[in-house]
């Protein structure tokens, strides 16, 4: 069986550049299969997801110290007497003590300022950007570290007052607890840095332009001007989805190992961050197998909830909501919409610059592709709503577009209509004629030439 070659529908990708960029991007392009370049399976991104968990990696802390607590019971026969006879009962019990009233107040106060951010967070900036400060690696380890040395103190302290150890587990003890002070040390003075950024809008919005371009590098999406139709084709056999919800991860290596074992083509027909219901195609496929067909929904996981890792879209649509809300009245604050639009257009050209063949090792499943039109109503669309009455939010968001056109010229009338929709928003928004003309002059020195300005001077 023949595979039609996908590789028209990404030609202003594979075209943009110079020939030394083209070159490489076409390295890079066909290597991709090779490497079995796309999302992770199944397994691995349990895994992933499992150690992101607040609780997971306190539970984890937790059990470590309680074992490093537990440990000197039995190395105490190792240690030679005379060092044992040195360190007496009440100078470990003393710093164990210490330890033991002094973390619980720290892990409390720790709690206390990471559900702060999370609040401030979700009314000051966005909902959806509280899932990234709940799995941020600094502010789980610090709450770990801190609720893992109370218990390594309590269970010490429980062991010293039944004798368990003996004068030479108490060499260990000792020891242990050092090590421990010594961790604490460490993780406080990260934690005290951490906490002057921890929760800002400017650092959620560096939070969401990270996940984003981790997405991206993560999934090996391509974006065309004009994605493939989503039509059933003739003879081809539909799956359809098992649950409603979205779709946030689909393990390209199961759907791989049944399209060898079959020996024909598997086309998905939705992607990460999809709505959809037990109506929806998910894939199509040549034959017809009900056993094949309860692989191919095992491969896809269904969630109330979109996820970043394998998204970018949602990385697009949040930082359009943080955007929005710095730019609602009650708030004014044009300087973080200016700032938004930086990171998204550093997104938006890494998708066009990054986008691969979303194909399996064997490239007998292939994914759709993204829509750049969908990608800029993502990010532009509320930002030139919401920002149509401020002059300098305007003219970024011209700037954005055309700085994102010269890296994809093969979209270059898409993007002109997005700039052409974005002026007539100030046109009918902004009461200063000079800032409006400004707005226009930023418009003229882009994209007077093209299709879009000959549209938006008929109307």
């Amino acid at each position: 069986m023949e595979y039609p070659d996908r590789q028209g529908a990404r030609l202003f990708v594979s075209r943009q550049g110079s020939t030394a960029q083209r070159r490489r991007r076409y390295r890079s392009m066909s290597g991709a299969a090779e490497r079995g370049r796309g999302m992770t399976s199944r397994w691995r991104w349990v895994v992933r997801l499992l150690f992101r968990r607040i609780w997971f990696r306190a539970a984890l802390f937790s059990l470590s110290s309680v074992a490093l607590a537990l440990l000197a019971a039995f190395v105490a026969p190792y240690i030679p007497y005379d060092i044992s006879t040195k360190i007496g009962s009440d100078a470990v019990d003393n710093i164990l003590g210490i330890l033991a009233s002094s973390m619980l107040a720290v892990t409390t106060f720790s709690l206390t300022a990471m559900v702060s951010a999370f609040s401030a967070a979700s009314g000051a900036i966005t909902p959806r950007a509280t899932q990234l400060l709940v799995e941020d690696s600094t502010a789980q380890n610090a709450l770990s570290t801190f609720l893992g040395a109370f218990l390594f103190s309590i269970v010490g302290i429980c062991a010293l007052s039944t004798g368990i150890y003996g004068k030479s587990g108490r060499v260990i003890l000792f020891v242990g607890t050092i090590l421990v002070i010594a961790i604490i040390v460490v993780t406080l003075l990260r934690w005290i840095g951490h906490l002057s950024n921890f929760g800002r809008v400017g650092n959620t919005i560096d939070r969401v332009e990270k996940v984003a371009t981790d997405a991206i590098e993560r999934s090996g999406y391509t974006v065309a001007v004009t994605p493939q139709a989503d039509m059933p084709i003739a003879g081809r056999h539909p799956v359809f989805a098992e649950k409603i919800g979205y779709i946030t991860h689909i393990d390209l290596q199961a759907l791989d190992e049944v399209a060898c074992r079959l020996g024909c083509a598997i086309d998905v027909r939705v992607m990460p961050g999809a709505f959809v219901t037990t109506s929806r195609e998910i894939a199509w496929l040549d034959r017809c197998d009900a056993e094949s067909d309860a692989e191919i929904r095992g491969a896809f996981t269904f969630d109330h909830h979109r996820q970043f890792d394998h998204d970018p879209r949602l990385g697009l649509v949040v930082l359009s909501e943080i955007a929005s809300r710095a730019l609602s009245p009650a708030v004014n604050d044009p300087g973080t919409g200016i700032a938004v639009l930086g990171s998204g257009v550093r997104v938006m050209i890494a998708l066009l610059d990054d986008g691969r063949p979303g194909d399996s090792g064997s490239g007998r499943v292939r994914l759709p592709d993204l829509s750049i039109g969908d990608l800029l109503d993502d990010l532009f669309r509320p930002i030139a709503r919401d920002g149509a009455a401020i002059v300098e939010v305007a003219i970024k968001l011209q700037r954005s577009l055309a700085e994102i056109a010269a890296v994809a010229p093969m979209a270059h009338g898409l993007i002109a209509v997005r700039a052409a929709d974005a002026l007539a928003r100030c046109e009918a928004a902004m009461a200063s004629k000079a800032d409006l003309e400004s707005v226009r002059a930023a418009y003229r020195s882009h994209w007077t030439d093209t299709g879009a300005a000959q549209w938006h001077r008929k109307g």
